[in-house]
């Protein structure tokens, strides 16, 4: 959460209760877990890596996708307040909207009874599993964030799963 909404020079947009879209990420390098990370970029970035017309198509389809989840989201009484979507070109050049979408793993999930402006509320998500591991320590050290990751106890993955049930069942009633 630490990093949300602070200044990173790519594309922001408000799109709903004063929240910041920061639209545009690519993935690089591996991380401490041997998958690719998040870099932010600018959409100018993303023009002169894929072409205007279709980074202007992607940014397109992701606005309407995430206008669109906000309103039933909201319906419901959740403020999306982060999400990603990832996009590839299929064989063919067909441009495809790929792995999860709008899951408690790639979206922030927030009530609205719970939400002021600069305030961290409560969460639907695994932000409660991030924040455990900021603390997480092994052999009474805290976790350097290399392998091998800490052990999750019960009672996180209890937790973590349950956020991710009232999810489900928040958005499905």
């Amino acid at each position: 959460m630490a990093e949300f909404g602070a200044p990173r020079g790519n594309c922001r947009v408000v799109l709903d209760h004063d929240l910041p879209c920061d639209g545009d990420a690519t993935r690089i390098g591996d991380n401490f877990v041997g998958e690719l990370v998040d870099e932010n970029i600018t959409f100018q970035r993303v023009v002169d890596t894929v072409g205007s017309d279709l980074a202007q198509r992607i940014r397109d389809i992701s606005i309407r996708l995430y206008s669109a989840a906000r309103d039933i989201a909201a319906e419901k009484g959740i403020i999306i307040a982060d999400t990603k979507f990832e996009f590839g070109l299929d064989a063919d050049g067909t441009l495809t909207l790929m792995d999860e979408v709008l899951t408690p793993d790639s979206s922030r999930y927030w009530p609205v009874d719970g939400y002021a402006q600069g305030s961290n509320p409560p969460s639907f998500d695994k932000q409660f599993l991030r924040d455990w591991l900021e603390t997480a320590q092994i052999n009474g050290q805290a976790w350097g964030k290399t392998a091998p990751a800490p052990a999750l106890p019960p009672e996180v993955i209890a937790k973590t799963s349950a956020k991710y049930q009232e999810a489900f069942a928040r958005l499905t009633s």
